[in-house]
């Protein structure tokens, strides 16, 4: 799958120069997108290469379901219906559908599934940005709406209210394979490792020589990779980590910047202060969910959202030339996600 433009690329791994390096390593180039695994093997008969490939079939497996970009993926075809009857999808859709919806509820219908209208027209679904008019704008928009999209988890199927509603998956598709990859590492009896995909990861356990993960959040700005800040993991359980940011993908055009959030209920990007949301969380498909949707409501509602939701929550904004943080109560809390 060619993975959404993280506006992230946002995080980096640090590992200390003085240590000595006991964690097996994995890393690779994969439609579109990198990974890195880091983890101690100890408990597993598994190598290397049968991790490798592992992780690879994982990604293989989402990119035949879910991607946006193969005109034969399950979600492209299911797009291709124009139809008001139930379709039958699998339990990936099934589970990343229903997830939207309860987190397009709580913020107000800011995160949506069915903006791939506004992102082709905006340009950012194939990196041919233009503005367009507001009568495309009103168009589109009437094309767009969860509550259109209605889905049957018991009998594994959804319906679209309007046959011209259509569905993309990218704001949350990254979690979803992050953690597939990381319940396959776990199905090798391997419960100590960092897997990460393009920026976004979960990590569990510890390192090799009993220290936390530590993960660097990077600082918000276009053109330059520095860190914002570092974040040290305790939870034993497992946390994914996923951020979100209007930073990295944009287009300027009449000296006006265009972020690739765009918000369904206007059909236009975001135009507040909020630059990128970090999400902690134990399932990394909620929290790819929630660090788009926090992101999509601004540094104001999304700090009132978190704390509503107990979401934890790093919200990094521009105040005029400076940056500045907020984190929801959860965020600075020290138990488990």
């Amino acid at each position: 799958m060619k993975f959404r433009y993280i506006s992230c690329l946002l995080m980096v791994l640090i590992f200390a120069g003085c240590e000595r390096n006991t964690e097996t390593e994995l890393s690779g180039e994969i439609q579109g997108t990198t990974y890195h695994v880091k983890m101690v093997m100890e408990q597993t008969d598994a190598t290397p290469e049968q991790i490798r490939a592992d992780v690879e079939a994982v990604f293989r497996r989402v990119d035949e379901k879910l991607s946006n970009w193969r005109e034969d993926s399950e979600i492209s075809r299911v797009n291709r219906q124009q139809t008001t009857e139930w379709i039958s999808v699998s339990p990936e859709i099934v589970r990343l559908v229903t997830i939207a919806k309860d987190v397009n509820r709580s913020s107000a219908g800011c995160y949506d599934l069915t903006v791939k209208p506004l992102f082709d027209l905006w340009g950012f679904s194939r990196h041919e940005n233009r503005v367009p008019e507001q009568h495309e704008i009103d168009q589109a928009v009437a094309h767009v709406g969860m509550t259109k999209l209605e889905v049957d988890a018991e009998n594994g199927r959804i319906r679209k209210t309007d046959p011209e509603l259509t569905i993309d998956l990218s704001s949350i598709a990254q979690g979803y394979t992050v953690g597939a990859v990381a319940e396959r590492l776990e199905s090798r009896g391997i419960h100590n490792y960092l897997a990460e995909i393009g920026g976004e990861m979960k990590v569990k356990g510890r390192k090799a020589n009993g220290a936390s993960w530590r993960v660097a959040i990077e600082k918000p700005k276009p053109m330059v990779r520095e860190v914002q800040r570092i974040l040290e993991i305790h939870q034993e359980n497992g946390a994914a980590v996923m951020t979100s940011g209007t930073y990295r993908n944009f287009f300027e055009s009449g000296g006006q910047s265009y972020s690739h959030i765009l918000d369904p209920r206007t059909g236009s990007p975001v135009t507040h202060n909020l630059l990128s949301v970090t999400v902690l969380h134990d399932d990394p498909t909620v929290a790819d969910a929630w660090s788009t949707a926090l992101l999509c409501v601004g540094e104001i509602a999304g700090a009132e959202i978190a704390e509503a939701e107990g979401i934890k929550a790093l919200f990094i904004y521009r105040d005029g030339e400076e940056l500045k943080e907020h984190m929801s109560s959860r965020f600075l809390s020290p138990t488990e996600p």
